[in-house]
């Protein structure tokens, strides 16, 4: 197989760097990276999607018609390189653009379509993913909310918690349950909820980075318009499966972050002084970073298979499952091995003179939540284990 790319492409390559370059945001000043809480940077990654869609780089991959360009996942996936390259983010609705999108493009009506892909590419309307409970973490097939259609509207009643960015999305891709008669999986649908409807209450999750990305949702009597349902009626397992692989996709092969860590990897290592002398020198350093260029790479030539995939016309399959887990936790190895390297330096939180520059206290705190978010390590080997390989089920 030729992994290298086409001429094309390699000009399309210089076409992104070229307005990359003329118009990503300026670099946080010592005194924005003292003082810079949630909401400044909040404030600053939408303005960097707004600029993103401005210049139509935003769901570039999407049809034309639903405010996409009608490109190549090729080509999608350099836009995605060259962001990395800059340590640039992806915007601020990644939930959005990679896992609700994609689902309203495969189940939604047209009507659905037409009305909420294109804010989602905006970033005019935020969006979050109404999964985990507190019985129902991983094993999503226990998802006790319930949704009871009365008249023209579901009463939605139930608890949703881990949901990353509620506290700032408009909208939420709701799994709830319809049928509390039938097993499991075969009872649950998907709605698509206006988080300002009554009944909606939000609770912000502090964790220990001092962030909280991840929030409590309570739903009391909330009503959703029936035409808010996406996907059949009692048909939402396979709306969450399919949501779930676009998901580990994007996190595999879109933002795993992997390539990035390296880089500023080498940039800490070139930086860190041993008592024998620079840690460059260091042959296991640099055997360490050895080991983990070859495990980027690798992971990077495993994933073109989800690509493969994705340049058939197919829809993500269990093998973005593998992208997933070996992102997650390669980024986690990595994290953990710049914490030993770095040592207590690396533990100085953000404003304070001596922090390193990466926020490596609030990565180094929040590298547990890799190999959870999205699924876990261990769901993620049961699915490859059970989907790919055949074994039966433990």
């Amino acid at each position: 197989m030729d992994f290298n790319y086409t001429a094309e492409q390699e000009a399309w390559r210089s076409r992104v760097r070229q307005w990359l370059a003329a118009n990503q945001p300026p670099a946080l000043t010592s005194e924005e990276r003292s003082n810079a809480d949630d909401d400044f940077l909040w404030e600053r990654l939408e303005r960097w999607h707004v600029a993103l869609y401005q210049g139509r780089w935003m769901g570039l991959n999407w049809p034309k018609e639903y405010g996409g360009q009608g490109a190549t996942f090729v080509e999608q996936l350099i836009l995605q390189q060259e962001l990395a390259r800059l340590e640039l983010p992806f915007g601020c609705n990644i939930l959005g653009v990679i896992m609700t999108g994609p689902a309203i493009m495969q189940w939604g009506t047209e009507a659905q379509k037409q009305r909420y892909l294109r804010p989602i590419l905006s970033g005019e309307e935020i969006w979050c993913e109404g999964l985990s409970e507190p019985g129902a973490g991983s094993d999503l097939g226990a998802i006790q909310t319930r949704a009871v259609l009365q008249g023209d509207y579901f009463v939605v009643n139930g608890q949703k918690v881990w949901t990353t960015l509620a506290h700032r999305a408009h909208f939420c891709q709701l799994f709830v349950r319809t049928d509390p008669e039938r097993p499991r999986g075969e009872g649950l649908s998907t709605l698509l909820v206006d988080m300002r409807s009554p009944g909606v209450t939000i609770r912000p999750l502090r964790q220990m980075t001092g962030s909280s990305e991840f929030n409590e949702i309570f739903f009391e009597d909330v009503r959703v318009p029936k035409e808010n349902l996406l996907g059949p009626l009692n048909g939402g397992w396979q709306v969450l499966i399919s949501t779930l692989m676009h998901e580990r996709f994007g996190i595999g092969e879109t933002l795993g972050g992997t390539e990035q860590a390296l880089n500023q990897l080498v940039k800490l290592v070139k930086a860190t002084a041993l008592a024998a002398g620079a840690a460059a020198k260091d042959p296991e350093i640099r055997h360490a970073l050895a080991r983990f260029a070859i495990e980027t790479a690798a992971k990077r030539y495993s994933g073109f298979r989800s690509l493969t995939r994705r340049l058939k016309g197919l829809p993500p399959g269990p093998e973005a499952s593998i992208a997933k887990l070996a992102s997650s936790e390669l980024l986690q190895r990595m994290l953990r091995w710049a914490g030993r390297l770095g040592g207590l330096n690396l533990l100085l939180e953000r404003g304070s003179p001596l922090a390193p520059e990466n926020d490596w206290a609030r990565r180094l705190l929040g590298a547990e939540m890799l190999t959870i978010a999205g699924g876990t390590s261990a769901v993620q080997r049961n699915m490859i284990g059970e989907r790919i390989l055949g074994l039966p089920k433990g």
